[in-house]
C-alpha cells in the first residue's frame, strides 16, 4: 500500500528542517553531476521534495511538463554563478531541489 506524501508528516518535518538558504557555488558540483532541480515559485519546494522521496510519479510528471520542475539548464547555471545567487535548496538524494528567493528581481532566468 503506498503512503501519502502530503500524509507523512514525519518526512514533511524533516525535509522542512534541512531546508536552506545556500550560495550557488555550494552546488556547482551537484549541477556538474546532473543532479539540481529548479522548482518554479508556483510550487512549494518542501512538497516537491516529498512527493520526490516518495516517487510520487503522477504530480512530477505534470510539474514537468508544466515547465514547472526540470533540471537546471546551463544558462541558469550561468545566470546563478555571475549573480552569486543565494537559492533555497532541499535535498532529496540524489537530488538538490533549488528554487530562486521569491525577493530576487523578476529577471531571472528559468
Amino acid at each position: 500500500m503506498k503512503t501519502d506524501p502530503l500524509k507523512d508528516t514525519e518526512l514533511h518535518d524533516k525535509i522542512n528542517s534541512e531546508t536552506a538558504r545556500v550560495n550557488w557555488s555550494e552546488l556547482e558540483r551537484h549541477f556538474a553531476h546532473g543532479n539540481v532541480v529548479w522548482v518554479s515559485h508556483e510550487l512549494d519546494l518542501v512538497e516537491v521534495a516529498l512527493r520526490i522521496a516518495h516517487d510520487d510519479k503522477q504530480p512530477i510528471a505534470r510539474w514537468m511538463d508544466e515547465g514547472k520542475l526540470a533540471k537546471v539548464s546551463d544558462v541558469q547555471a550561468s545566470a546563478w554563478q555571475a549573480a552569486d545567487a543565494r537559492l533555497w535548496a532541499s535535498v532529496v538524494s540524489p537530488f538538490v531541489l533549488v528554487q530562486e528567493d521569491k525577493a530576487a528581481p523578476k529577471d531571472t532566468v528559468h
